[in-house]
């Protein structure tokens, strides 16, 4: 027998095995309102014990709706930075529901109680981007002390009278020092960080393509993904 190549591909087969997988998207159903409504959300994880979890809404129409295509899960807003970065989120140490951009306190705590009902006392923040600032705007006053903070990035214009002292949630404002898009002038995220002392992170870099206000211009971190989930995530871990 030719043992010549053999322990090479032995040990390449081993270390797959032993390697870390990859963080998986499933589609979850189980979360309830109040009042029995199911709201579906695309839970994606990754090998480890989470201690945070991240629910996650699209900007624009704000419409996901994960569902299943036979064997198939498909949604929408896929290019959308924050569904586009769900993985660089779920590390293990955290996961990622994406779900419907919504104001509604209930469909949000759906989600929430599903989430401690999987992995326990998890500590939640509430993440959104450009028109789904709105929301989070919205959820930061009526789900105060309900979950432990929210992350607003890219927000529209109203942040600038955002003021979330004595908030007994944290509150994150995130922005790119060069988005153009008039709806989420920088100036406005600078301006409730400078007036109420809300907290901000300031991106710059990457690259930006197609219109201003699109997922793949600076509005929406094209290129530096990584680096801008990287400082959220680190943010979040502070507590």
């Amino acid at each position: 027998m030719n043992l010549r190549g053999f322990f090479p591909v032995v040990l390449l087969l081993l270390g797959s095995l032993v390697a870390p997988a990859g963080a998986a998207d499933q589609l979850v159903t189980s979360a309830k309102t109040a009042g029995g409504e199911t709201i579906p959300y695309m839970l994606t994880s990754k090998q480890g014990t989470p201690a945070y979890a991240v629910i996650l809404m699209p900007g624009g129409k704000g419409i996901l709706a994960p569902r299943m295509d036979g064997n198939r899960l498909v949604f929408s807003a896929g290019g959308n930075f924050l569904i586009r970065s769900r993985e660089l989120f779920a590390d293990g140490r955290f996961v990622a529901a994406s779900t419907d951009a919504t104001s509604s306190p209930d469909r949000i705590m759906a989600v929430a109680r599903d989430l401690h009902a999987r992995y326990g006392a998890i500590q939640i923040y509430v993440a959104g981007t450009s028109r789904s600032t709105e929301a989070t705007m919205s959820l930061a006053k009526s789900l105060d002390g309900q979950v432990a903070g929210f992350v607003h990035t890219s927000s529209m214009n109203a942040i600038s009278g955002f003021d979330p002292r004595g908030a007994k949630s944290r509150n994150l404002i995130v922005l790119h020092t060069k988005d153009v898009c008039r709806v989420t002038n920088p100036f406005h995220s600078m301006a409730s960080h400078r007036q109420y002392g809300t907290e901000l992170i300031e991106m710059s870099g990457g690259q930006s393509t197609g219109a201003e206000c699109e997922a793949f211009s600076h509005h929406g971190y094209n290129g530096i993904e990584a680096e801008t989930v990287d400082r959220i995530k680190t943010w979040i871990a502070q507590r």
